[in-house]
């Protein structure tokens, strides 16, 4: 049955249709890594107002140069030697991140930055070096640039909305910005694999499962709230009280 599908005369639309769902999926799937690094990159102008304006300004920057990378893919893949900057980049984040000092000021571990226009670069730069993993699973899925373009179109406004609410959740939940960093340690070890050696690489269905295993550990704990904390000092206060009259009263005996 799948076979008459195909062979209709409705096929080129048809087979167009799949291709762009699986691009897609693929581009939801691998930007979800990218949104969390994106969205602690953002962190780092600790204004909420300037976050989502960085992240705004910054993805624009960041789709102009992803689409270049897609148009000149079958240029850019024939020099290793971006994927050996880009594999850098990631790995050179995820060491300021957890070589960085503890402020107890700053809960905020990774990049800081004065003004928006500091944290632009940062987050396009950021996704252009992602995409040197995405774009070149895109283009061995369809050679067709037009369903590659619109697939990354429909990703770069899924990534925006993604790392909308990762913002929120690096607020909530204690380990997920740790992870969201492994999982750039991840793609940019990947990177460096497929330089120095493609056969190294391991499979898509591999990084997917490590990737959400690992944002599993990341949702693992929430953060403690002031109203938590202020619950668990009464709590312990009503127990040192309850203790002290047990004793009161044994005393009295």
């Amino acid at each position: 049955m799948i076979d008459q599908v195909f062979d209709s005369p409705f096929n080129v639309g048809i087979e167009a249709t799949l291709v762009l769902i699986i691009l897609i999926f693929l581009e939801s799937v691998l930007s979800a890594d990218n949104a969390i690094a994106l969205a602690a990159i953002a962190q780092g102008l600790e204004d909420k107002k300037l976050e989502r304006q960085a992240l705004n300004f910054g993805l624009v920057v960041a789709y102009i140069l992803r689409i270049s990378l897609i148009l000149t893919a079958t240029w850019v893949t024939k020099f290793w030697q971006f994927e050996l900057l880009g594999a850098a980049y990631l790995l050179w984040l995820v060491f300021q991140y957890f070589t960085s000092d503890d402020n107890p000021e700053h809960q905020h571990h990774g990049p800081r930055f004065a003004n928006l226009w500091q944290a632009i670069p940062v987050i396009a730069f950021t996704d252009l070096a992602f995409s040197l993993d995405s774009v070149t699973t895109a283009i061995a899925v369809s050679q067709e640039k037009w369903l590659v373009i619109t697939g990354a179109t429909i990703g770069i406004v899924a990534l925006r909305f993604m790392a909308g609410l990762f913002i929120r959740w690096l607020d909530e939940f204690t380990h997920l910005e740790d992870a969201g960093y492994i999982t750039v340690a991840l793609v940019g070890l990947r990177l460096l694999l497929r330089v120095i050696d493609k056969d190294l690489v391991p499979p898509e269905w591999l990084m997917i499962s490590a990737i959400a295993a690992i944002f599993a550990w990341g949702f693992s704990q929430r953060t403690k709230t002031a109203a938590q904390d202020e619950r668990e000092k009464s709590n312990q206060e009503a127990e040192i009280n309850v203790v002290k009259v047990g004793e009161a009263e044994g005393n009295q005996r």
